[in-house]
């Protein structure tokens, strides 16, 4: 069978199945997710995770760029990046699914030490790629799910098979941003400091001299280079992480919008309010009952592949 579809027959049968399963896949690293309708616009902070769009279509905005995922395709991600997406396609008779795997630095580490992988290779790029998925990929992806239903098999085989898929993303053209995830010295890891201080202490007031001096780089180098990795700049990408996080605790509830405003760093209710509309379309309190009704159950603020 070709393997875009049988990914997409394992897909839909393991995203919703026994917990046995979930921990299985969870274990693995693995997420996957489909939908027959197109939904609102989702918003998310991704962590280092390779996606592969199995069918259907989405639209991931990051920063000033769109990046137009359709089935075949792939997404490296590098970094922490607060992103956008939209499903662009999906329908009833085919539905849009998509599967992830999360990146860990110290396997990526490894593996360039076994193979010397990083020896004389471009490493620098933006935190975010997109490519068409080789076959050989395609093919270890389908060896790896197929695991799900052999548990006695999977703590064996599943780490030769992740290896493999991480040599095959490693070969592949999104390659030099896999490498850049175990290089202790590239400019993600230095950008990366700063890109974790602010999820960690999104409420503080921040210095720009005091991100740059955690990277190790002067105001006006760190300005381009944090532009160059995540397609925004050092504030923009504060500012969608504040966001992101005041989403959530309304979602979450217990608190009214401008203490919720105040908790994630915002001095000024009105200007919290006018950002996030800005940036989610209807003001803090409305959205927040939207998505309550629309999900039925409060939420923690996770990262989810999509």
């Amino acid at each position: 069978m070709e393997p875009l579809r049988e990914l997409s027959q394992l897909i839909l049968q393991y995203r919703d199945t026994s917990p046995l399963a979930t921990s299985q896949r969870e274990l693995l690293g693995l997420h996957f997710s489909a939908t027959r309708t197109a939904p609102k616009p989702i918003h998310r902070i991704y962590e280092p995770v390779f996606s592969l769009v199995v069918q259907g279509e989405k639209q991931v905005v990051v920063g000033d760029k769109m990046f137009t995922c359709s089935a075949g395709q792939f997404l490296v991600v590098s970094a922490d990046l607060p992103i956008t997406i939209r499903i662009s396609i999906a329908t009833t008779k085919q539905p849009y699914v998509v599967m992830g795997m999360k990146l860990d630095a110290a396997k990526v580490a490894a593996l360039l030490l076994e193979t010397a992988a990083a020896d004389g290779l471009p490493v620098e790029a933006a935190a975010m790629g997109l490519s068409e998925a080789p076959h050989e990929l395609l093919e270890a992806l389908v060896r790896l799910i197929r695991l799900l239903d052999h548990p006695r098999d999977l703590p064996v085989l599943a780490p030769f098979l992740e290896r493999e898929i991480l040599w095959r993303l490693l070969c592949s053209e999104q390659g030099h941003r896999v490498r850049q995830i175990g290089l202790a010295d590239s400019r993600l890891s230095q950008i990366g400091r700063a890109m974790r201080w602010m999820r960690d202490n999104y409420s503080e007031s921040v210095r720009i001299e005091n991100l740059a001096r955690l990277s190790g780089m002067s105001v006006t180098s760190f300005h381009r280079q944090f532009r160059a990795v995540a397609l925004m700049s050092p504030l923009q990408y504060l500012k969608n992480v504040r966001l992101h996080e005041a989403r959530a605790l309304l979602l979450a509830g217990g608190q009214d919008v401008a203490a919720v405003g105040h908790a994630v760093g915002y001095d000024s209710p009105s200007q919290f309010s006018r950002e996030y509309r800005r940036a989610y379309g209807s003001p803090p309190g409305q959205d927040a009952r939207l998505l309550r009704a629309s999900n039925g159950t409060p939420a923690k603020a996770t990262t989810t592949m999509r």
